[in-house]
């Protein structure tokens, strides 16, 4: 028999499921447009950064790893923009090894300006994180409603 605290827990969560209302036909909140934008500008940085770096593989790169990082980052773009929830839940896992790489940094940081770019960094990919939660809720139960 599951405990009271089980149970509580379990109609929290279906409360809140029912709650979000799924997007809209052409709906696109302003968390997933800024995670597009984001994204897109990511993939344009990374083809031109490949492009205009000389001797890119002595800093560790090749053009065929940029032009297919840029491209997985154009795909999730796409799909965020089409409201796909595999692509935001990609973005996602971006977004957490970001954090995770910039906490590490800022454990690391040697000056106040690389300490402050690395808590703004954090700040921001948090923020979008948590904001792309939510977001990621409602495509989901556009799709739980469409399979019903």
């Amino acid at each position: 028999m599951p405990e009271r605290g089980e149970r509580t827990a379990g109609a929290k969560d279906e409360r809140a499921r029912a709650s979000l209302a799924p997007l809209g036909a052409s709906e696109r909140p302003a968390p997933l447009l800024v995670a597009v934008v984001v994204c897109a500008l990511l993939a344009v940085g990374v083809i031109v950064g490949a492009l205009t770096i000389h001797d890119l593989s002595r800093h560790g790169g090749s053009v065929p790893g940029a032009v297919f990082l840029a491209a997985v980052l154009a795909l999730l773009a796409v799909g965020m923009y089409r409201r796909r929830y595999w692509s935001v839940l990609g973005f996602e896992a971006l977004l957490a090894f970001q954090l995770i790489v910039t906490s590490l940094a800022l454990v690391v940081a040697s000056t106040i300006v690389a300490a402050a770019l690395c808590a703004i960094s954090i700040a921001l990919g948090g923020w979008l994180f948590w904001k792309l939660i939510r977001v990621m809720g409602r495509i989901q139960a556009g799709e739980r409603e469409s399979l019903r």
